[in-house]
């Protein structure tokens, strides 16, 4: 899809959504390189599968050049908010993806509702409207997922973690959406 037509506004998101479903995948491959929980790889698993899918489905709307500067950046910070968890617990994991599952859930609905009285106006912006949404309904079942199969009540340090790893989606959409 030829994306000239796009807002500049929408460009930005478009970047900024592309380099969060290239950290999704790479959570996903953090945690089942340390993770022996078969629960945990399970889950990681079937979800790293949502995220490349989603990876391919931003990628036709948003050409090479107008992704993301840092990749590199996103594959190591995706890399490690997947791996760091799973050397505490399977709970802590499970927040993890809930916590991030919760900023994306907004960041997908804010863009939503943004784009949405455009539709009408055209299809391109259609197609990507309906994209979007369906990522955003995935990433909902992601965080509601892994709310299901918590067990322990999250604790100070899991808490501590979870609000870094949302302030970090945020400035992460931030930097991706300029650069």
């Amino acid at each position: 899809m030829i994306n000239s037509f796009y807002p500049a506004w929408l460009i930005r998101d478009l970047r900024s959504d592309h380099a969060g479903e290239v950290g999704a995948v790479w959570i996903y491959r953090g945690i089942l390189a340390t993770s022996n929980n078969n629960l945990i790889r399970d889950f990681a698993q079937k979800h790293l599968e949502t995220e490349q899918s989603h990876l391919r489905e931003i990628e036709k709307l948003l050409p090479p050049h107008q992704q993301s500067r840092l990749l590199l950046f996103w594959k190591a910070a995706g890399f490690f908010t997947g791996l760091i968890p799973t050397l505490f617990s399977t709970d802590s994991t499970l927040y993890t993806i809930a916590s991030v599952e919760t900023f994306v859930d907004q960041h997908y609905r804010d863009q939503l509702t943004r784009l949405k009285p455009l539709t009408h106006f055209s299809k391109k912006l259609s197609d990507v409207y309906s994209t979007l949404l369906k990522c955003q309904s995935d990433e909902i079942k992601h965080r509601d997922e892994a709310a299901e199969h918590t067990k322990a009540v999250r604790g100070i340090f899991t808490s501590a973690w979870c609000s870094l790893v949302s302030f970090g989606s945020l400035a992460a959409v931030c930097l991706a959406r300029r650069f």
